[in-house]
């Protein structure tokens, strides 16, 4: 079992939670580290708006609690309405995130009612802060997530994957039921990859040079995705027409494996491209001879004779998805190949990518 940075990260926030909260003499340390579990982060950036979110949140169960306490008390009954009005007033604001911490705050405030309420429901949000300030700190300082190389080899292990079943389907040596097994799998990796994107696109950049190149390569990552995207597209339809394809003309099926067979080399090629694996004059070569049959894969499967009988028509109609999947597949690979070429050639002295080799971000 492998322990990630976020999990390290966790266990780091409550131990300083808890040792700040000693070092500054406070009652109820563990109030501190639970915050520093509710308030950990995956980015710097998100750990930052965590933060205000956290003293918004908190604020508003503190001063929520102290008033109901000193008004009806600390019953049960009293300590559960607050939480409902706590809750209802978080998502007015659309701070749901903070739900459950500013809940922690409620009942750690509202289970006591002493002479000294006041100085302690104050102390008690102190505390809980201290933990969201833990957290933040971590954040900042240990392990700062790298998500420009997980992206990249998130992408290139979900492409390959997709590329390798396409070719095993065209081929007609995939088994049907695991395929769809990893089809759904696959899925997955994909919600994943749009998140790895999402906390890239999150990082903050302070110079004005790197944010253009940010912004470049938040093109070229996006682009790749949505062709990955497309990919998986024709591996699903491939595999749901599976029946419909063995019973279409012998030309037509061929055309079909040989048009997708070059996209999927040209996509391996696109790749290698991106990371500097192949010279960036060869995409010429490439854009010239890349899928020629394209038109000739429409241009046949326009001229296939419809029947008389509907049912019969059915098995035509199922495989125009899959023709426009294939086309859309092709444009998507040109323009991202374009792309590539576009962030090589121009700008190559600030144009570099920071990715580093796989074994050091596992």
């Amino acid at each position: 079992m492998k322990l990630g940075a976020r999990i390290l990260k966790t266990g780091i926030a409550i131990t300083l939670a808890i040792l700040l909260a000693h070092l500054l003499q406070l009652p109820s340390p563990i109030f501190a580290a639970i915050a520093a579990v509710f308030a950990i982060q995956p980015s710097i950036y998100r750990s930052y708006l965590s933060v205000l979110e956290q003293l918004q949140a908190n604020i508003i169960g503190a001063i929520l609690a102290i008033i109901f306490v000193l008004i009806f008390g600390n019953n049960p009954f009293i300590i559960g309405l607050t939480a409902v009005i706590v809750i209802a007033i978080n998502l007015k604001l659309k701070i749901e995130n903070t739900i459950g911490l500013a809940l922690v705050t409620v009942i750690a405030i509202m289970e006591n009612t002493s002479e000294q309420f006041i100085e302690f429901a104050i102390i008690r949000f102190l505390t809980i802060m201290l933990g969201v300030l833990s957290a933040f700190i971590v954040n900042l300082v240990f392990i700062p997530p790298k998500y420009e190389t997980k992206l990249y080899y998130k992408i290139v292990d979900t492409t390959e994957e997709i590329i390798k079943w396409t070719r095993m389907n065209i081929r007609q040596a995939s088994e049907y039921t695991l395929l769809k097994e990893d089809i759904e799998r696959i899925k997955e990796k994909m919600n994943k990859m749009e998140l790895l994107f999402t906390l890239y696109k999150e990082e903050r950049i302070y110079k004005k040079k790197k944010v253009l190149v940010k912004s470049r390569k938040l093109v070229l990552f996006r682009q790749m995705i949505v062709t990955t995207t497309r990919a998986l597209g024709t591996l699903k339809l491939l595999h749901r027409l599976e029946h419909d394809m063995h019973h279409m003309p012998k030309t037509f099926q061929h055309l079909i494996r040989s048009e997708i067979d070059c996209l999927l080399t040209y996509h391996e090629q696109v790749m290698l491209k991106f990371v500097g694996k192949i010279k960036t004059q060869f995409s010429e070569t490439m854009a010239n001879e890349v899928c020629s049959s394209k038109r000739a894969l429409i241009d046949h499967f326009m001229k296939q004779k419809l029947f008389e009988d509907e049912e019969e028509n059915k098995m035509v109609y199922h495989l125009f998805p899959l023709v426009s999947a294939i086309v859309e597949y092709s444009e998507q690979l040109e323009h991202l190949d374009k792309l590539i070429d576009s962030f090589h050639s121009y700008h190559k002295e600030v144009n570099e990518f920071d990715i580093q080799e796989k074994q050091e971000n596992e």
